[in-house]
């Protein structure tokens, strides 16, 4: 990194916390207020407001903060352009999924690009498919994968896989049939994702089309994972509705059981989201990756 100092500045910006971004960058929290410092005496100017134990940016610190992000930008593609050169690939790649990607569909992949690139520095948080999209709105991850169904028109979105959603209940649950019509799902007991959950858009815009409203259904609890939803049902004997790629051990086994639901299909599509115009070259990577894989 030619400027480290701009590096630290951008870190503690983006987590509001000097702590944090000792801990992100390994270094000391000493060592980190330190290099703030001398960005402030260099430039005259002071870059945060602390206000108790919370820090926000002043003007002179947003102005910083946009520029900063600019150079930095530069700094990796030049890095990473002068290393290809040399048939390597150098770099980092911060990536977000939302929940279900990031646990059933994305590890091998990871695996293999880690393989294959063991210079570029992997990193990965999951999440809702809303709040993924958000962190990607500020710079907090390079590049997203989410279950694009409400989409953004300030994001670019890209396909690489299809998915299924399918209703579930526990082996045992001798109470219901293997399908089922519309109106007997309405009223069999349900749990569902959070709101904000690319699960919970796809299930919602479907039942639209049936002019079925979430509000109709008989929801017992929402969970904030499809783990928690799998476990829960195994110990009950609502339904669930989760991604067909998180429960392959489970009806490898005979723990959870499909129920198919007449007229009704919750297909969706697992996208690529950059922001317009801008993404990195180890995230371009990536995406070109996984494509000749699914390709293959």
């Amino acid at each position: 990194m030619s400027d480290f100092r701009l590096k630290v500045f951008e870190c503690v910006a983006k987590n509001h916390s000097f702590t944090k971004a000792a801990q992100e960058l390994c270094i000391s929290q000493p060592a980190v207020t330190k290099h703030i410092r001398v960005l402030e005496d260099e430039y005259k100017v002071k870059l945060f407001d602390r206000t108790g134990s919370k820090i926000s940016l002043t003007k002179a610190g947003i102005l910083l903060f946009e520029h900063a992000e600019l150079i930095l930008s530069q700094y990796n593609r030049l890095e990473y352009a002068l290393h290809k050169i040399s048939n390597e690939h150098v770099g980092s790649l911060k990536l977000g999924a939302s929940t279900t990607i990031a646990q059933y569909v994305i590890p091998k992949y990871l695996a293999k690009f880690n393989e294959l690139f063991p210079k570029i520095e992997l990193s990965l948080i999951n999440d809702n498919s809303r709040n993924i999209e958000s962190d990607l709105k500020t710079n907090i991850i390079d590049l997203g994968l989410v279950e694009g169904v409400i989409k953004d028109p300030d994001l670019n979105y890209q396909s690489f896989t299809d998915d299924e959603l399918v209703v579930i209940t526990r082996y045992k649950n001798e109470n219901i049939n293997k399908e089922i019509t519309l109106n007997e799902f309405i009223k069999l007991p349900l749990v569902l994702r959070e709101y904000g959950s690319g699960t919970l858009d796809v299930i919602e815009k479907e039942l639209n089309l049936k002019k079925v409203k979430l509000s109709d259904l008989n929801i017992k609890m929402h969970l904030g994972s499809t783990e928690a939803i799998k476990r829960f049902i195994l110990d009950s004997n609502c339904l669930g509705i989760v991604s067909i790629a998180a429960i392959e051990q489970e009806l490898y086994d005979k723990s959870l059981r499909i129920i198919d639901i007449d007229s009704i299909n919750f297909k969706r599509q697992f996208c690529f989201v950059s922001m317009k115009g801008r993404i990195s070259d180890p995230a371009q990577e990536f995406i070109s990756f996984i494509t000749n894989w699914k390709s293959c």
